[in-house]
């Protein structure tokens, strides 16, 4: 080896040093808040029923309680910079009351069931340490969301939050201890990581635990996924809505507009597109623009791109800002005077070179023309082959069977009829499914699970198997028919 080779050597040693030493660091911190977590889960885990459900109620209320629940929206807002802070204290109270909703009455531990004509009993059990690992987008909610399911089934939890979001976690985490201690509850049984939170920590957290459910970006699913330990994760959104020319026009676009703005869309199930039947097209306009919605010219629409992206990504200036805000950004002052609600552009493609085909995570709202139903469910075919596969569509009409057939062919886990999706997609009051802010979007988004995450993601169920009388099935009962058909 000659000199310069010795030299150049040395230096990637030296240049390598600090970050092997951060990630042994990592490693050694992860190492000792699982051994912490585990402990606490060990003798949490067999506390009995009321225990568990006092341990979810303690979380839950630690976020719900009015005077809290205002600290952690405005320490996100402030922290992040996205959405806005009356819609958050609005998502962290009724997110965290249908969970409960959701969880009452509901046995996690024990027996759960019994089935005499099989035989079979099942006992529920906790997985034991679970890596929560929570969104930029919602500080708060989504840390709840999670802590309040593990515990009601028995687990520990270590929260991974993004580095924006860290100190509303970490005021949450607080306000959970408080409650903690009041019941008598270990505090162990809910940590986070310190800061700063780094991919290294992240990773290491993901390793040693028993269960990783991650919320986020793509890129923490994949990692998550890629952990070597078992994982749920979400895919990526850009719901799109069709409204059908049976649709009432006005409550499709009130609904639409709502779910649009609500926390300037820093929610995944935000309408992203809106596929409009032409025969109801330019009156579906005129109905959305008399919600706050303002359509954007060519001109317009080019600024507008300009601004929210770049080289490829959104831009992080643009994202869950308010409409008036993004338009000045865009350099259109004269639109953001109107102060807009949500902006409108239309569109006719789809695709890396069609932006606003995609995912925008900001009250901007893509507007398509189908010629008829068939037609608009192709564009949202189209559209879903680009991004959001697997997550859900929204359907306003007058013909609500329509939705099966959605349901049937298009690549959704959910199909949202004549609801405010944002807010239908994770349960609802009027609505039966269960409250959550984790979509899984099945095999066609890349996950293992196509339900709303929630507390049955968080157990293992064990069964016993006693004898039953022997019941042998005849094989022309279950081939004859076909044997009828084709022989033999």
């Amino acid at each position: 080896m000659n000199v310069r080779d010795t030299h150049a050597a040395a230096g990637a040693r030296e240049s390598a040093a600090p970050g092997a030493q951060a990630e042994a660091e990592a490693a050694a911190r992860i190492a000792r808040q699982i051994a912490g977590a585990r402990a606490a889960q060990q003798a949490f885990e067999f506390a009995g029923q009321e225990t568990l459900d006092t341990a979810a109620a303690a979380a839950a209320w630690a976020i719900m309680e009015p005077s809290r629940n205002r600290r952690l929206a405005e320490q996100a807002v402030r922290d992040t910079g996205l959405g806005n802070a009356d819609d958050k204290f609005r998502k962290n109270y009724r997110k965290t009351l249908g969970l409960l909703r959701d969880l009452h009455g509901q046995k996690t531990c024990g027996v759960i069931a019994r089935d005499e004509a099989t035989g079979i009993v099942e006992i529920a059990r906790a997985v034991g340490v679970v890596a929560a690992i929570t969104p930029s987008t919602n500080p708060a909610a989504t840390p709840a969301n999670k802590i309040v399911n593990a515990l009601k089934c028995g687990n520990a939890v270590i929260v991974a939050p993004s580095p924006k979001g860290y100190d509303a976690c970490a005021l949450l985490i607080e306000f959970i201890h408080a409650q903690f201690a009041k019941a008598g509850l270990d505090p162990a049984l809910v940590q986070m990581l310190s800061a700063p939170v780094s991919k290294a920590a992240t990773a290491a957290l993901m390793r040693e635990a028993d269960l990783v459910v991650a919320t986020g970006s793509q890129a923490n699913v994949r990692m998550a996924y890629a952990s070597g330990t078992p994982a749920f994760g979400v895919g990526a959104g850009n719901v799109a809505s069709i409204v059908t020319r049976t649709a009432d026009l006005r409550d499709a676009a009130h609904k639409i507009a709502a779910s649009k703005t609500f926390d300037n869309a820093t929610s995944c199930s935000s309408e992203n597109s809106v596929v409009i039947e032409e025969a109801v097209y330019d009156a579906m306009l005129r109905e959305l623009a008399a919600c706050g919605g303002v359509l954007l010219d060519a001109q317009q629409k080019a600024q507008l791109q300009a601004a929210m992206w770049s080289e490829g990504k959104l831009a992080a200036r643009c994202t869950a800002k308010s409409a008036p805000e993004i338009a000045r950004t865009a350099g259109l002052h004269d639109l953001a005077a109107r102060e807009p609600a949500f902006l409108m552009v239309e569109e006719t493609g789809f695709g890396a070179s069609h932006p606003f085909s995609g995912e925008k995570l900001a009250p901007v709202l893509t507007v398509y023309r189908a010629r008829d139903f068939d037609a608009a469910a192709a564009i949202v075919r189209s559209l879903y082959a680009y991004m959001g596969a697997g997550h859900s569509v929204g359907l306003h009409t007058g013909e609500p069977e329509a939705a099966v057939t959605l349901g049937s062919t298009l690549p959704v886990a959910r199909v949202i009829v004549n609801q405010a999706h944002c807010f239908a997609t994770g349960g609802n009051f009027d609505n039966g499914l269960p409250f959550s802010l984790s979509m899984g979007c099945g095999t066609w988004g890349r996950n293992n699970f196509s339900s709303n995450l929630g507390f049955r993601q968080y157990l293992n169920i064990t069964r016993v198997a006693y004898p039953i009388e022997e019941r042998v099935p005849e094989l022309d009962a279950l081939l004859g028919d076909y044997f009828r058909r084709f022989g033999q």
